[in-house]
């Protein structure tokens, strides 16, 4: 290795706490100390920094970072040249992608991003936003949004605002109108090129994402244990979901079997009842940390 450590590049801002969070089930802890960029990790082979996830990209591409997570959106708007190791959809509000809307007043009269030829746009996202109207030939002004970038176009300061989104709350709780979808993003995990080159940093790199995703994918998932007479197995097996098969054992009363199974959470408020009819008893239910 070129360095006795990896830099690791934690996105400080909207994604940070969900960030540890997720670092904290994948088995690193992260601790983080006030007006200091520089969290402890519990593994001597990481060191991290923090930094905004809007300028992680270029942090990861310039070397300054081996390996960071940011969004696929700041990859794009800064153009970065990196390595995209893994998706991971997760963000501060869900575990699904985010997006980045058009949006006017709910009284405006503009219906498509077409209307806009002439008008001004504020958004944070600038360089793609520019590349987007250009792609469908509409001219527009496109400036930079400091902040609460709903409100500009309420008060009449822009025409338009370019803005992400998980939910459309805080849209429409402004009053404003989706007029057009013009990306979808999530967080990604990113590495240096020269650092992925490197077997050591590369297997690294590797073992975190292997724990991470395993982390995200526990999060939708339970599991759940149960004694089962024996004689409904078989009834019961092949409609029974899991990961990959249930695990059965012999209890110290044969006509019993301790079943215990890897679910989707959305599917136990149906399955229970199931099983307590099929003569499954002592039914525990459980939350899992990662699933490898």
């Amino acid at each position: 290795m070129s360095e006795q450590f990896l830099r690791l590049g934690v996105p400080k801002g909207s994604l940070q706490d969900a960030t540890l969070k997720l670092f904290a089930k994948a088995g690193w802890k992260i601790k983080l100390h006030n007006r200091n960029y520089f969290p402890d990790i519990d593994d001597d082979r990481i060191k991290c920094s923090l930094a905004r996830a809007q300028e992680m990209s270029m942090y990861v591409e310039n070397g300054t970072f081996d390996v960071g997570l940011t969004g696929m959106d700041w990859i794009k708007e800064n153009k970065s040249d990196v390595v995209v190791v893994d998706d991971l959809i997760y963000s501060k509000v869900s575990n699904r992608k985010a997006r980045w809307v058009l949006c006017v007043k709910g009284d405006s009269p503009y219906k498509r991003p077409e209307d806009l030829e002439g008008k001004k746009i504020a958004t944070e996202l600038v360089g793609f936003t520019k590349e987007y109207f250009k792609s469908i030939g509409v001219n527009v002004d496109v400036t930079f949004s400091w902040g609460t970038t709903e409100a500009k176009v309420v008060e009449d300061l822009c025409d338009a605002v370019v803005e992400i989104t998980e939910t459309g709350t805080t849209i429409r709780a402004n009053g404003l109108r989706i007029i057009a979808e013009l990306m979808q993003t999530n967080t990604q995990l990113i590495a240096n090129k020269e650092a992925w080159e490197d077997p050591k940093k590369r297997k690294l790199i590797q073992e975190i994402n292997m724990l991470l995703q395993g982390a995200l994918k526990a999060e939708k998932m339970v599991g759940l244990k149960m004694n089962l007479p024996k004689d409904k197995l078989e009834a019961l097996n092949g409609s029974l979901p899991s990961l990959n098969s249930p695990t059965v054992a012999e209890l110290q009363d044969h006509n019993w079997l301790s079943v215990e199974i890897m679910v989707e959470e959305t599917v136990v408020r149906d399955l229970i009842p199931r099983l307590v009819e099929f003569g499954a008893e002592g039914i525990i239910e459980y939350p899992l940390n990662k699933v490898i």
